[in-house]
């Protein structure tokens, strides 16, 4: 039995060869420099070999749905058990999951709202119960016993004709009397009725007093009148005025609502029978934005503002041929045309025998066919999500919404945040009796033992109905590590890609006590990361280095927190420490007198508060997770200000107005999403550094001579690509009942270019050697080419020196993309007058590279600009000119302004966590320091 994961001659990537000896069942920090080669251990080493090990003692038809990995560079690893991944690019991009799906929550909800669940008529608010004859007379007697009652079977409901042939049929067959509109009268003498007058017909199937010796003759009664109304029978308590009405499939007899048998399915919205069906599931409706896509001011052929980026420029001869059908010149502008016109070509009709298909049902109808990425999103930016207006973005039919819990339906439980819910389900668990208390007992257990999962790794603010695709990384990497817990697996290796990112100082400890809870259940459990405080927590430790890229891969020091700390060699150690850090800025920038007003801002859980942003500062948007960061800077001002910049028209729900855009030139968002969704885009084209390099190399003597222009460079076009493989380097192999291969290009060997584009050298390198060159490679390469050495030199500042100039868009982390679009947007020539928003750029930066990041954004705002960032890294906090700290909790809890000010003005207000934590790391750097002065 191996008490330890033992690895030798590790080579993956930029692994250098090393060799290691893990401890087992321990929690296991690797940590290091950005690209030292913490995920090339970690995930493309240590849990792809398990994995593949795992995975191939399984059956032929069981791998089929599994795939197997590669096996990794390595010559020995000892000591592995089954490996499960919890990283941070499984974020679901399907709209049907949420948190409740993603986590199996509501796959038990929907067993007890099943089993447990009571329909009531959406209407009048009545329990619906499905009882047979049987249970229904037992009910009658529990209530009337000893009674003089009359039986009856409802007939009509509402507006009919005349009923004379229905009566004389029932008059036939021995029946005498009827109740109409609530009165008794003989079937020969019922009058005629209205029909445009509702009436309520009831057939008197007999009357008697309620004896015990007339069960017989009441049974046969209750089954009579089922006959008569499909399932409905009242009893009249002829004495007392009393009127009871029972169902025997679920059916209101007041309003006709009915509802089918209850099963976990009618829950389901992925399901059809449980979906909304004018949804179909999704909750949300698509619609086009008018304001956003028409300028009334243009004229008619050129009102579409997305005709204008030339990529529907075929739009404009249906419109201008069908004005001149009517009548009107093409160049009138679109708001002086007749309502009727206008209607005709948003909407689509027929004239003069063509049919007019209308730019709206165009545009819905190639947003949802349409299968390039690029105009998916063009699209996009005209179309608005609205919840469904018959569900009310519930997803759910009207049947499944009528079934209530404890007064509640599925999706108002679902809506709740987590806590709440969790509470919820405790009071449902106190008042259930009888046979729903011994069904739900199981149910509710599982339940709650999962939302308590969430509450540890603190997500309470997160709701079950929320969208899986709204979540950042971290979030749904901490809901799957609720759900490992939840299994409560032992002897498995956890492999965790920071699981930090996107949490508070403050629920910092919730993660670590998940991560000390799972390994306590007889795991192993490691995770790369760069939180201090994790990093401090671990059993363990393995510091890469020492730098990134070529410059790492080697094991720089390991051992527990102490021996890393006490190691000259270590660049992590030496942060934790204190022996280096990231200084306090020497002055803080005052705030003056122009300012940028978000006023009344009040989307998702924003409390209709008016935030003021300084101009010109560095400011950083603080508080816990869910506290409203983001839908203040993204959903609200970034909304805004591009409408403003980019769309000529502001249309942003939640927010009165913001004022202060003027003193802007350009809006810039700097976020997370991928720099493309296919693996042809990579740094050097996302950054226009290819350009300059294909310009270099249609200069040199050999392309010149052929006369090959840049155009033969690129792989993405016809002409220097391999066609083999079109430029993709690797070749697709459909496997039928195996998953596919991707084979290397046996005519290019996975250069992407043919044999004569790549004759060309500059330097000595050809084109694909040079794609293949690190930043800092090539940074030393075209030093003497001053275009391409500044956009390199960018790309250094930003801590990326370590990725690879062609590495695939696909395989970068989020933090690396938006440092990468950082680095584009820098290249630009600047007015001094730019907001820069950013969403957490320290994800996945190690300490040293925080430090460069700092003095990039920092020398941002000296030419004049406006930063802010949403963040939670301390080291950025402190060097921040102006905090804007949200909360005080997450969720329905937050969405309030706790404090504002400098970071000295925010650590002294008692109900800022923000300045409760920053106070205690300053207070904790300055001890180091002091120690470390007196050494």
């Amino acid at each position: 039995m191996y008490d330890h994961i033992i690895i030798k001659g590790a080579r993956q990537h930029n692994l250098k060869n090393i060799d290691l000896k893990i401890p087992k069942n321990k929690l296991i920090v690797i940590t290091g420099p950005s690209g030292s080669g913490k995920s090339s251990l970690a995930f493309d080493t240590i849990y792809a070999e398990g994995q593949r090990r795992y995975v191939e003692s399984l059956s032929s038809y069981a791998r089929q749905f599994l795939g197997v990995m590669e096996k990794p560079e390595v010559d020995v690893i000892e000591g592995l058990s089954p490996a499960i991944a919890i990283d941070q690019k499984t974020t679901s991009k399907n709209p049907r999951s949420t948190v409740g799906t993603v986590t199996e929550i509501y796959d038990y909800m929907r067993v007890l709202w099943a089993n447990v669940g009571k329909p009531h008529c959406p209407e009048c608010g009545r329990l619906l119960e499905g009882l047979s004859a049987h249970e229904i007379l037992e009910k009658v007697y529990e209530d009337l016993k000893g009674k003089r009652i009359t039986i009856l079977a409802p007939l009509v409901r509402g507006k009919k004709g005349e009923f004379r042939d229905l009566l004389r049929e029932l008059d036939k067959k021995g029946y005498s009397r009827v109740k109409v509109d609530g009165e008794y009268l003989r079937i020969v003498d019922v009058p005629p009725l209205e029909k445009n007058k509702k009436h309520d017909i009831d057939l008197v199937i007999d009357r008697f007093v309620l004896e015990e010796d007339e069960r017989a003759r009441a049974l046969n009664a209750i089954e009579k009148a089922f006959e008569h109304s499909k399932g409905l029978v009242k009893i009249d308590d002829v004495d007392g005025g009393k009127e009871l009405i029972f169902s025997q499939s679920r059916t209101c007899p007041e309003h006709g609502f009915s509802v089918p048998e209850l099963t976990p399915r009618l829950f389901s919205f992925n399901s059809p029978y449980g979906a909304c069906p004018t949804c179909k599931g999704l909750g949300v409706r698509w619609e086009i934005n008018l304001k956003l896509l028409v300028d009334e001011k243009e004229p008619a052929v050129d009102a579409f503002r997305i005709t204008k980026n030339g990529f529907f420029d075929y739009l404009r001869y249906p419109v201008a041929n069908i004005l001149r059908r009517l009548g009107y010149h093409p160049e009138t502008p679109f708001g002086e045309l007749p309502n009727s016109v206008k209607e005709l070509i948003l909407y689509g009709g027929k004239v003069l025998n063509t049919e007019f298909e209308g730019i709206i049902p165009h545009l819905e109808r190639r947003f949802l066919e349409e299968d390039s990425e690029r105009l998916r999103e063009e699209i996009g930016e005209y179309i608005k999500e609205r919840p469904c207006p018959a569900c009310g973005g519930s997803r759910l039919r009207p049947e499944a919404l009528s079934v209530l819990l404890n007064g509640k339906n599925i999706y108002q439980v679902c809506s709740m945040p987590i806590r709440q819910a969790m509470e919820f389900f405790k009071e449902t668990y106190e008042r259930l009796t009888g046979k729903d208390r011994i069904v739900g007992e199981r149910l509710i257990k599982e339940i709650t033992d999962r939302l308590s999962f969430l509450i540890k790794v603190g997500l309470d603010y997160l709701d079950l109905a929320r969208s899986a695709t709204t979540l950042s990384g971290g979030e749904m990497q901490r809901i799957r590590l609720a759900t490992q817990i939840g299994s409560k697996l032992t002897g498995v290796l956890y492999v965790l890609d920071e699981p930090s990112i996107g949490l508070h100082p403050r629920d910092t400890h919730k993660l670590i006590e998940t991560l000390k809870d799972l390994r306590d259940l007889g795991n192993t459990v490691i995770v790369v990361e760069h939180d201090p405080e994790t990093i401090l927590s671990a059993d363990w430790i393995i510091d890469l280095g020492p730098g990134a890229g070529k410059n790492g891969g080697y094991v720089v020091a390991e051992g527990t927190p102490e021996d890393i700390m006490n190691n000259p060699n270590s660049l992590t150690g030496a942060y934790l420490s204190g022996r280096q850090g990231i200084p306090l800025p020497e002055k803080r920038r005052p705030p003056g007198k122009r300012w940028l007003k978000i006023i009344n801002a009040r989307k998702h859980n924003l409390k209709n508060i008016t935030v003021q942003i300084p101009v010109g500062l560095f400011v950083c948007v603080t508080g816990v997770s869910g506290s409203g960061k983001s839908t203040l800077i993204y959903d609200i001002l970034w909304e805004y200000a591009r409408g403003l910049f980019y769309g000529g028209n502001v249309d942003v729900e939640g927010v009165d107005s913001i004022e202060g855009l003027e003193y802007f030139d350009y809006v810039i968002n700097v976020d997370q999403s991928p720099i493309g969704r296919t693996p042809r885009s990579n740094p050097a084209t996302y950054t226009k550094l290819f350009d300059s390099i294909r310009n270099l190399f249609a200069q040199t003597p050999t392309a010149r001579a052929r006369g090959y222009t840049p155009g033969r460079f690129s792989f993405n076009v016809p002409g220097g690509r391999c066609e083999a493989c079109q430029g993709e380097g690797v070749i697709k192999v459909e496997m039928h009942f195996l998953p596919p291969v991707y084979v290397t290009c046996e005519v290019c060997k996975g250069t992407r270019y043919n044999r004569e584009t790549l004759e060309v050298l500059y330097k000595g390198k050809n084109i694909a050697e040079v794609l293949d060159m690190t930043v800092d490679e090539a940074y030393e390469f075209f030093y003497h080419h001053p275009p391409i050495r500044r956009r390199l030199e960018l790309l250094r500042d930003v801590g990326l020196g370590y990725i690879k100039l062609g590495q695939p868009a696909t395989t970068l982390s989020g933090g690396e993309a938006q440092r990468i679009k950082l680095a584009r947007e820098l290249s630009k020539k600047e007015t001094g007058r730019t907001l820069y928003l950013l969403d957490e750029p320290t994800t996945g930066l190690h300490m040293d590279d925080v430090k460069k990041l700092i003095e990039v954004l920092q020398r941002l705002v000296d030419r004049g600009n406006t930063v802010v960032v949403i963040e939670h890294n301390l080291d950025v906090i402190k060097c921040a000119d102006w905090i804007i700290d949200l909360g005080p909790e997450g969720g329905d809890r937050g969405g309030y302004i706790v404090a504002e000010g400098t970071p000295e003005q925010v650590m002294e207000n008692p109900n800022s966590y923000t300045g409760q934590y920053l106070k205690e790391y300053l207070k904790y750097n300055h001890r180091i320091e002091a120690l470390n002065r007196r050494a």
